[in-house]
């Protein structure tokens, strides 16, 4: 009989964050070797995690939120439940009957990377250390990463904390004038509009939230662009 919230008991609100991680094991159904790959760490650093000898990290934090779909209040602090909008707990378990594609992971990688602040070389920051989870979703074009969006100069379009799907666009191909693009410029990067300006040589960022005035600079300024594909923007209700 598979085990589900209601035949587990809950851990206490003052219970700590690897009591709560071995509720999670429990409900999977899963090892604890096997728990790890779901949520795509080492075994033997959940292991030095449960028993203490590793603090738990944000990052950590972060891919058991994004793999799982757990609500990151209870998680850390024990508010709330487990599930925001009453997620079934079918969807961590584990069946043994479904095929796992000989381990490989399927869908969009999605990157703890913020992609509204940050260096001109954001590239460089797609490794394999940076990826917290992968969404598998109608739309999502697993070709393209996603990333976080932090600030409120695109607000209400895309809210602080947003998650965008990013396709790298070639110097050679058209600017798609309107649409919304993460700017990577020398020192800094941001997500914005691109609006054609009067003169060829130049461009204009847009933001959404009026508070924030237009940016025009000459378009050899711009290192490299990547067209925002999808938006995800999501409210987590405890």
């Amino acid at each position: 009989m598979n085990k589900t919230l209601d035949s587990l008991t809950l851990p206490a609100p003052t219970a700590s964050v690897t009591d709560r991680l071995r509720y999670l094991i429990k409900l999977s159904r899963l090892t604890q070797a096997g728990f790890a790959d779901r949520i795509g760490v080492d075994p033997s650093n959940l292991s030095r995690l449960l028993t203490g000898h590793t603090p738990v990290s944000d990052t950590f934090i972060n891919r058991v939120v994004v793999n799982l779909g757990v609500s990151k209040p209870w998680l850390t602090d024990g508010c709330g439940v487990p599930f925001p909008r009453d997620i079934h707990a079918r969807e961590i378990q584990a069946d043994e009957n479904t095929p796992r594609h000989d381990g490989r992971r399927h869908g969009a990688p999605v990157y703890d990377i913020n992609v509204s602040a940050g260096s001109a070389n954001l590239s460089r920051e797609f490794t394999k250390e940076r990826i917290i989870g992968f969404c598998d979703l109608p739309g999502i074009n697993v070709e393209c990463p996603i990333v976080r969006v932090r600030g409120n100069s695109m607000s209400p379009r895309l809210a602080d904390g947003s998650w965008v799907s990013i396709r790298p666009v070639s110097d050679t191909a058209p600017i798609l004038w309107g649409q919304i693009y993460v700017v990577v410029l020398d020192e800094y990067r941001m997500i914005k509009y691109v609006r054609r300006h009067n003169d060829p040589s130049m461009i204009v960022l847009h933001s959404d939230n009026p508070d924030y005035d237009d940016i025009e600079l000459p378009r050899d300024a711009v290192r490299s662009l990547y067209l925002v594909e999808t938006i995800m923007n999501f409210e987590i209700v405890i």
